[in-house]
């Protein structure tokens, strides 16, 4: 067995080592760029996690976690240029770097080069790891496309919002470990029951997202606090309160949204939440998914020292501070 620590390395020393082409540079560059930026990694960890839990040799699973890392990082440079985001990990975004028709270009053959690491793997192996990618690859973009039409739309359901996060964020966990149990010739329910850990799992790391985003504390979360407030995001919270609100507090919170003053707008945002209980609201249904994911991991029919790794980085997920 690895600790996570361990599989970090071993992915960043396979990154490291990928030798693009040389030419057109400005084509390949840029991606060389945003796969040395670093990050947790924590998805391809993830792939070579769950290939671990079965005993395969992680070396041999590498390239499922590279295309995964190369996907991920795919999503983020057009990400970037749907949200305009100057900076990615404190480093100045590909698109500000070299252009977004640049960026864009350099986006699709990173799609290309994940299916360049799909490709070397074992041949008995392929088949469900491209069904299983594919999927993964197909549900992230579904879900970066509704929460795009979410932004527009006045009334999103709790559920529909759920369902959102869940394409968007949890597949790509799911499908990490999925990939990683096949690679690894698992049981077809065995990497069934590891989807449900890492999407459950998923979803609620993106609920802990959005409540740390209003109660967390600036210093650990690593982003600016009140961000989805500023933005009007349509978060659970948000979404939680719309359905609790008494007439007085709708006109309140329909003023909020256009408020100028930032720091007003996040106080009053934040009295609401309080006084709906919302925060506690938020947190049941997180701990709902959190407590799926883990009873998934629970059902799993692989001895418990071989999931210590796993449970310990999902709790570690799942207690980042407020």
């Amino acid at each position: 067995m690895h600790t996570p620590t361990q599989l970090q390395e071993f992915i960043d020393q396979a990154i490291q080592n990928i030798i693009y082409p040389a030419q057109p540079e400005r084509l390949y560059l840029p991606i060389s760029y945003i796969m040395s930026l670093g990050g947790k990694r924590i998805r391809p960890a993830l792939v070579l996690m769950s290939a671990d839990l079965f005993a395969a040799d992680v070396h041999q699973v590498m390239p499922a976690a590279l295309a995964i890392e190369t996907f991920h990082n795919f999503t983020l440079i057009h990400d970037d240029i749907m949200d305009n985001a100057p900076l990615r990990r404190g480093k100045a975004t590909v698109h500000e770097k070299w252009g977004v028709n640049n960026a864009i270009l350099s986006g699709d053959v990173m799609m290309v080069e994940a299916n360049k690491h799909l490709a070397m793997l074992d041949a008995a192996v392929l088949k469900d790891a491209l069904e299983t990618f594919n999927s993964t690859a197909q549900g992230v973009c579904e879900g970066q496309q509704l929460d795009m039409e979410f932004e527009s739309r006045d009334q999103v359901s709790i559920p529909e919002y759920i369902n959102m996060i869940r394409l968007k964020t949890a597949v790509l966990l799911g499908g990490a470990m999925k990939l990683g149990a096949q690679v690894a010739r698992a049981t077809k329910s065995q990497a069934e029951q590891l989807y449900a850990f890492g999407e459950n799992l998923g979803i609620a790391f993106q609920l802990q997202d959005d409540i740390l985003d209003v109660y967390g504390d600036p210093e650990k979360f690593g982003k600016q606090v009140g961000g989805d407030i500023i933005a009007n995001k349509k978060t659970l919270l948000l979404l939680k309160l719309k359905e609790l609100t008494n007439p007085a507090d709708e006109d309140l919170l329909e003023d909020l949204m256009t408020y100028t003053n930032l720091a007003q707008k996040i106080e009053k945002m934040r009295m609401l939440y309080d006084k709906y209980n919302i925060r506690e609201l938020a947190m049941a249904e997180m701990s709902a998914y959190a407590d799926q994911a883990f009873q998934a991991l629970s059902e799993l029919e692989v001895s418990e020292d071989r999931k210590s790794e796993l449970d310990l980085l999902a709790k570690a997920l799942m207690n980042r501070e407020y």
